[in-house]
């Protein structure tokens, strides 16, 4: 029997529906969990996939369908990304993976609340000094999954995050991201060869760190969405998590489709293109950075070709673009799309979005489409968007406190006057349409009704929320912000 989240929800213009999973930042004041509460023992010994013990094989997959459960089916994104629904999702886990999940984070990120209430990014194991993450993902265990009455076997389930993992987990709150892989461990269980979860293989359930409206994430992919650029679907969940007490409440996630799963052939018509996650200092495009391990191959591993990447990052820093301009932007795209880089630029700066190229050389990817060859840009991890930001905060419209040396993709751009008034123009489309003032608050007034009553009854140790008046006061700050974002539209436009 699932445990019922005890409040009665009062008749609202959206549905709900509940799924569940099971398995055999930086705020002032944040509830946490004890080191006793989650027994943690004194081993700091690295934890691998290998050290999970397999010794549940013995098991009939009676839930299973096609429709469900295999990979001879579309994916069913009205069923997973639904919007006006609030659905369930519950993680089974077998206290003894638990345990090895929550020794493999101790030998990631230290001692769990080693920050204490409030903390921010700590250091490496023990929790002492230092600010880095772990360069190696969690380890994935098995565990089952459930929603709307059904089973999923066996799935591989890992925490995920960088930064935002390591600070949920030094100040002490379990609400921590997740990845879910449904066929991870098809090897030791015959039976779940190619499961599927309504035709997705892999999926991200984001703990909304350090957003206390749990919105961000969602109305920020919607408005990507809805300038015409390609973008992970999302949707709000909440998750339950019995790891041998019972199901625990964890809070409010949002879904996150996965890049390198479904979104390629949904919205480029095939995946057989490269595509690259970039992340550190070759992610900035700078002139000397160039290196091809960290443009991460998400696919086409096997294959040491990266021409199309290094290609950009030669013409991009050619001097031709000084000399001849014209020349510059017809090689430029020959090999990357600068249109859709443009409109994502307009999309990203008028909505306020810093965790990310500009300020971060990280959270995106560059997917070569088949159909023209070029490099395109995806947009990826929203949760920081729609506020200034750290960091500096969100660059400024005109990009003046952007570097050229540092961030070249908007500085040379920027500086070119035909892609700067392709820029004014999509700057200008952004505010007139999916980020218009009316049209955003509307929708944030019925997210945010959709999504209050699970939101205020997170649970200490389990939420970012000190009160649940943070989260009505988070919706005003988003309110606020789209106007003010209105107005700055207006005074670059017009000056």
């Amino acid at each position: 029997m699932i445990k019922n989240i005890n409040f009665l929800f009062t008749a609202i213009f959206f549905s709900t529906t509940f799924f569940i999973i099971s398995s055999c930042s930086n705020d002032d004041t944040i509830e946490a969990v004890t080191e006793d509460e989650v027994a943690m023992d004194d081993s700091e010994d690295e934890a691998t996939d290998d050290e999970v013990t397999i010794d549940d094989a013995d098991f009939e997959a009676t839930d299973w369908t096609t429709e469900t459960h295999s990979n001879d089916v579309d994916p069913d994104f009205d069923e997973v990304f639904e919007d006006n629904t609030v659905k369930r999702i519950d993680i089974v886990i077998t206290e003894d993976r638990w345990q090895s999940m929550l020794d493999d984070m101790t030998s990631l990120y230290g001692t769990f609340g080693a920050t204490g209430q409030g903390g921010g990014p700590g250091g490496g194991p023990g929790g002492g000094g230092g600010a880095s993450f772990s360069d190696e993902d969690p380890i994935f265990v098995p565990a089952e999954v459930h929603y709307d009455d059904k089973e999923w076997y066996r799935v591989g389930v890992r925490f995920k995050g960088n930064s935002s993992l390591q600070s949920s987990w030094q100040a002490g709150i379990l609400k921590l991201s997740f990845k879910l892989d449904f066929d991870e461990f098809e090897d030791d269980y015959p039976q779940i060869k190619n499961q599927r979860f309504y035709g997705f293989k892999k999926l991200s359930l984001k703990n909304n760190f350090n957003d206390k409206s749990m919105l961000r994430e969602k109305v920020a992919a919607d408005v990507f969405k809805n300038a015409g650029l390609a973008v992970s679907h999302t949707a709000f969940y909440t998750v339950y998590v019995d790891f041998g007490e019972g199901p625990q409440y964890f809070g409010v996630y949002t879904m996150v489709e996965e890049v390198d799963d479904t979104v390629l052939e949904d919205q480029f018509g095939d995946d057989d293109g490269n595509l690259y996650k970039p992340d550190g200092d070759a992610a900035s495009f700078a002139t000397g950075t160039y290196d091809e391990d960290e443009f991460v191959k998400k696919n086409n591993e096997d294959e040491a070709d990266f021409t199309d990447v290094e290609a950009l990052f030669d013409i991009l820093n050619d001097g031709l673009r000084t000399t001849d301009a014209a020349a510059w932007r017809t090689n430029l795209e020959s090999v990357f799309d600068t249109d859709v880089f443009l409109n994502y630029l307009a999309v990203n700066t008028v909505i306020q979005n810093w965790d990310t190229y500009g300020r971060m050389t990280h959270n995106y990817f560059l997917y070569n489409n088949s159909d023209n060859s070029k490099l395109t840009w995806i947009p990826w991890d929203n949760n920081e968007a729609l506020q200034e930001g750290n960091q500096g905060g969100s660059p400024e419209l005109d990009f003046s406190d952007v570097t050229a040396a540092q961030w070249p993709l908007i500085s040379y751009l920027y500086e070119d006057p035909e892609y700067k008034a392709i820029y004014d123009d999509y700057v200008q489309d952004v505010v007139d349409g999916p980020f218009n003032v009316s049209t955003i608050q509307s929708l944030y007034s019925s997210y945010s009704s959709l999504v209050e009553p699970y939101a205020t009854v997170e649970e200490p140790g389990y939420t970012f929320l000190n009160s649940s008046s943070d989260f009505q006061a988070a919706i005003s700050e988003l309110n606020s912000h789209v106007s003010q974002r209105a107005s700055a539209v207006n005074s670059y436009l017009n000056n």
